[in-house]
């Protein structure tokens, strides 16, 4: 197997770097053509959700290049999540999804969050009003219905703790083959990897070098002087520090960027070496979690009434 990639327990392999396509203008062309862009420097795993709005540019870009004979729909791997609205159908939202994509089949499909709203809730961010009681072992079936129907090869989970994967594992008929969840070296989330490992479950890395791009996010990653030491000493930049610490640790990252300066220092990072000594200072830094969920937090309607509650104190 190739070293840029990793074993599911599914029997799938999983490119170890992807291009995540959030993006809060959401620009159709702007992703569009990133996404052909990422494609030309090697990119082959693509990262989506309903919820982003890019699945009709980052379907069309990719089926230009299939068409162009430029890629093959068999070399690429592709993630969408089902969103909080549609926990009572997964069936019917990745339907919708692989209209979007112009596809046939995602490579996995996630729960995006382990929280249920109301099916008209369109917005990453519920208002107090908006949720449902969460019923993982219906929202699980459907998505086990997705695999049997062919609609995805794989499925799995997002920000999901150890003990919240513990209790779908009470009911669930397939093991999620992918936990993608926040991951950098100020969250190193070793519990959650320790957890996952002896399930043998992969984890994926959303936010692999802090989120800096994003209105929520941080530069603390890649303005730490341990990582800036570690990049010195190495001829490498923060960033690729960052994503190969997660890489060191059986991780796949999906990291975004639509510019292409970006994107090569971002793929750059596949053939970064990092030392013993330089794992055992990332190991020594602080611990900071991010991306918190606040929003999906209240004290009636949520399943969730503190953030301790949403991570299981994991936080």
């Amino acid at each position: 197997m190739k070293s840029n990639m990793a074993r599911l327990n599914n029997g799938m392999t999983i490119p170890i770097i992807g291009m995540g396509t959030f993006s809060f203008e959401n620009d159709y062309h702007i992703t569009h053509n990133a996404v052909q862009m990422a494609l030309k420097l090697g990119y082959n795993h693509f990262d989506t959700a309903q919820v982003y709005g890019s699945e009709p540019a980052l379907g069309a870009a990719l089926r230009d290049s299939i068409s162009r004979g430029a890629v093959e729909r068999e070399s690429l791997f592709v993630t969408s999540k089902l969103w909080g609205s549609h926990h009572h159908d997964p069936v019917s939202a990745l339907k919708r999804t692989l209209m979007n994509l112009g596809m046939e089949y995602v490579d996995m499909y996630l729960v995006h969050w382990p929280v249920r709203m109301k099916p008209w809730v369109s917005t990453p961010y519920a208002k107090e009003d908006e949720f449902e009681n969460l019923d993982m072992e219906t929202t699980w079936a459907g998505m086990e219905r997705c695999l049997e129907m062919g609609l995805c090869r794989g499925i799995g989970t997002s920000n999901f703790s150890c003990k919240k994967i513990e209790s779908l594992l009470d009911h669930a008929s397939v093991v999620p083959a992918v936990n993608q969840v926040e991951m950098h070296p100020m969250w190193k989330q070793k519990k959650l990897r320790n957890y996952c490992k002896d399930h043998d479950i992969h984890v994926s890395a959303y936010s692999p070098i802090g989120g800096p791009g994003n209105f929520w996010g941080s530069t603390a990653v890649v303005e730490s002087p341990v990582i800036r030491s570690i990049a010195q000493k190495h001829k490498a930049t923060p960033a690729q520090v960052a994503l190969r610490w997660g890489m060191s640790k059986g991780s796949s990252v999906i990291v975004k960027s639509f510019n292409e300066d970006r994107l090569k220092e971002n793929i750059g990072a596949l053939s970064l070496k990092l030392d013993n000594k330089d794992v055992n200072e990332i190991e020594r830094m602080e611990e900071w979690k991010i991306m918190r969920g606040e929003v999906y937090v209240n004290q009636t309607t949520s399943p969730y009434k503190t953030i301790e509650e949403l991570w299981d104190d994991e936080i």
